[in-house]
C-alpha cells in the first residue's frame, strides 16, 4: 500500500497511527506475516518495486497525481511484485477522487486490469462514487477506530457494503466460493463470528502493533481539541463534498502539502453527515479533530463549500457504479 497523495489518506498513514505497527517489513518478513496468518499489509521497499517510492514522490510535486499511466504504473509495479494470483481493485470517482468523472475511471480501471491479464492474474475493479466520503470518518486514527467497528459488525452501512462487495469479488477470484450469495454468507459468518476481527489484531500482532490498543481503541492517537461544525439551518444533506473535506483534513495535519511533511494521526473528521439525511437546525454536520487552533480555523472556512441543504429529500447514491474487469 501507498501513503496519501494530496487529498487521498493513504493506508500506511492510516495503520501507523496503531503504536509501533510496522509497515516497512522486509522481504523474508513479509512472506513469514503471510504465511503465519494469511494477510499483511506493507509499503513498497528497497527490494518490492524499489522505483516506485521515487516515483510517487515525483508525482506529488510535479502535478501528475492523476496521470493514468503513472498511477497503473506505481499500483501494478507493487501489486504484481508481491507474487498475487488474483487482484481486485477499488477505482474510485468523483469529487474526492483522482479521476473526477466515470469515464476516466473506466479509463484507468481498463489499463489496470489490461496489464494485470497480460501477465496472467485473475483481475477484478469496482467503480465506486467519492463525491461524498465513504462512512463517517476521515483521517488516520480516526478512520483506524472505523475500520474496528466494521470488522466488529458495528461500522457504517456504506462502508461495510461496500467492503464485503469488493471481498466477494476476491473470493470469487480466488475460487473461496462459488458465487456471490455463498461468498456473502462467509462473510457475514466472519464478522458475527469475530473472526474477521481476529485475523486484523493477528496481522497488527505480527507486524509489531500495539495490540492494547487495538483491543481498546480509545487509546488511538486523540486530538486535543473535539469541535461541532453546525448545521446552519434545517432540511436533508444535498451535498457532502468529499474534497472539500478532504482539504480541510489536509489543513489539520492529516495529509501532505509537501512529501516530507509529518502527519498528525490523531486530526480529521468523524460523525459525517451523508447526502439524504436529515440534519436538524445547530445539529452538527460531522465534528472536527484538531490540535492547533489556527488550523481548525482555516479547517472550518473550507468546510463552509462542503454541505448544501435541502428542504426536500435527495435520492441516496449509489455506491458501486460499475464493474469491469
Amino acid at each position: 500500500s501507498g501513503r496519501g497523495l494530496g487529498i487521498t489518506g493513504g493506508t500506511l498513514d492510516k495503520l501507523e497511527s496503531i503504536p509501533r505497527y510496522r509497515t516497512n517489513l522486509s522481504d523474508q518478513e513479509f512472506i513469514a506475516v503471510i504465511q503465519k496468518c494469511g494477510c499483511s499489509i506493507i509499503g513498497q521497499t528497497k527490494q518490492l518495486a524499489p522505483a516506485d517510492k521515487k516515483l510517487y514522490a515525483l508525482r506529488d510535486v510535479t502535478g501528475t497525481v492523476a496521470s493514468i499511466p503513472l498511477i497503473t504504473a506505481s499500483i501494478m509495479c507493487k501489486k504484481l511484485a508481491e507474487g498475487i494470483d488474483a487482484l481486485v481493485l477499488d477505482v474510485k470517482c468523483g469529487k474526492g477522487a483522482f479521476m473526477r468523472t466515470q469515464k476516466d475511471a473506466r479509463a484507468l480501471a481498463l489499463s489496470m486490469v489490461r496489464v494485470g491479464k497480460a501477465m496472467g492474474k485473475g483481475m477484478s475493479a469496482l467503480i465506486t462514487d467519492m463525491n461524498q466520503p465513504l462512512g463517517r470518518t476521515a483521517g488516520n486514527a480516526l478512520e483506524v477506530l472505523e475500520s474496528i467497528e466494521t470488522l466488529q459488525g458495528k461500522g457504517p452501512k456504506d462502508l461495510t457494503d461496500i467492503t464485503i462487495a469488493f471481498a466477494e469479488e476476491m473470493m470469487i477470484l480466488g475460487k473461496v466460493a462459488r458465487d456471490r450469495a455463498k461468498a456473502r454468507r462467509q462473510l457475514e459468518e466472519a464478522i458475527r463470528s469475530g473472526a474477521a476481527f481476529a485475523k486484523f489484531r493477528e496481522m497488527v500482532d505480527l507486524q509489531g502493533g500495539d495490540l492494547s490498543v487495538i483491543d481498546d481503541p480509545t487509546r488511538l492517537p486523540a486530538a486535543r481539541i473535539i469541535k461541532a461544525y453546525p448545521a446552519p439551518r434545517s432540511g436533508y444533506v444535498t451535498l457532502a463534498d468529499a474534497e472539500s473535506i478532504g482539504k480541510a483534513c489536509v489543513v489539520l495535519g492529516a495529509g501532505r502539502t509537501k512529501t516530507d511533511d509529518a502527519v498528525d494521526f490523531a486530526v480529521g473528521v468523524s460523525g459525517i453527515k451523508k447526502i439524504g439525511e436529515p440534519v436538524k437546525k445547530g445539529e452538527p454536520l460531522l465534528v472536527v479533530h484538531a490540535n492547533d487552533d489556527q488550523k481548525l480555523a482555516q479547517a472550518h472556512e473550507l468546510l463552509k463549500t462542503a454541505y448544501k441543504l435541502s428542504a426536500t429529500r435527495p435520492r441516496s447514491p449509489k455506491l458501486i457504479l460499475e464493474r469491469v474487469g
